[in-house]
């Protein structure tokens, strides 16, 4: 399966203000890429690549009063398949997790798991430990979390999600990700693509929000949203949780204006039939919208 991925984001800056950027996909997609994943800023400034302490590809540069524009796209091949799903997959003793991932145990700013710790006991620790034990999770998540854009705001934490029971799909994974790290499984942030593949169409693409846990000695992915395996999944980035992968990050004042997103399956024939361009921009996107996929 090819699929067709690509952003148009724009900002009005005022004056000078140094930005980090997420926006590339994830290096474990590298293999995938049919075309280069460019990184385009308009104007061009001087730009510097790197891999952050999350295996992230980033990318860090100055942005000069005026508009800014960062866009990208490109074909991504996928193999087609929904998540992998293996309901016999173990938990892994805490005194056997690899130290780089102890980080995913722990507290952070999203996920308080010292204060879930009585509370994920109650719900959860009758369950099988391992993979039903997470998709219980995933279940309870899914099941009493309502989705909603308008309740969207960048401060909002696992216990707000706990007690409110309302969000979007970072919150989703904020809770469920909780959850995890407090019956000690390592559970960490995923943020990339995820179009309306195999599914009925959902509305304006924007990108999206999963989660990873480590078990029977790799990571697996799990979606408290949408709680069902989904196909076409384009990884760009991992971390704690939303703090840490925010798809850009400024160090002063960025006026968000336009905010397109792609993610679309694409055909052999369409390739062969067309020039296939870049997303159009549209008009600017909600607050919610930018709380939703990580403006920062």
């Amino acid at each position: 399966m090819l699929i067709r991925i690509g952003y148009d984001i724009q900002f009005d800056i005022p004056a000078p203000v140094p930005m980090v950027a997420l926006l590339h996909v994830h290096p474990s997609r590298d293999k995938d890429l049919i075309e280069p994943d460019t990184f385009r800023i308009e104007p061009q400034v001087d730009a510097t690549e790197y891999i952050d302490c999350y295996g992230n590809r980033c990318t860090r540069f100055v942005a000069q009063p005026g508009t800014l524009r960062l866009h990208n796209s490109t074909l991504v091949q996928d193999s087609g398949l929904p998540d992998e799903v293996n309901i016999d997959a173990r938990e892994i003793p805490v005194g056997e997790v690899p130290t780089d991932f102890l980080g995913y145990l722990l507290n952070s700013r999203y996920c308080e798991v010292d204060r879930f710790t009585n509370i994920a006991y109650e719900l959860f620790g009758h369950v099988t430990p391992g993979w039903p034990r997470v998709q219980a999770i995933c279940d309870w998540v899914h099941g009493k979390v309502t989705f909603s854009y308008a309740h969207a705001r960048p401060t909002k934490s696992a216990l707000d999600v706990y007690t409110e029971r309302i969000g979007v799909c970072r919150d989703f994974q904020h809770l469920a990700i909780t959850f995890c790290r407090a019956m000690n499984i390592p559970a960490r942030y995923a943020t990339g693509y995820l179009g309306d593949i195999g599914v009925p169409y959902g509305g304006p693409m924007d990108f999206s929000a999963w989660f990873e846990v480590y078990l029977e000695n790799r990571w697996w992915t799990f979606d408290a949203r949408h709680n069902t395996p989904r196909i076409g999944r384009v990884l760009m980035a991992v971390g704690r949780d939303a703090s840490d992968v925010a798809i850009t990050t400024s160090f002063g004042t960025a006026a968000l204006r336009v905010f397109t997103v792609v993610t679309d399956e694409v055909t052999e024939a369409a390739l062969d039939a067309a020039v296939l361009t870049e997303p159009a921009i549209t008009e600017p996107a909600m607050e919610s919208t930018a709380n939703e996929c990580g403006v920062s």
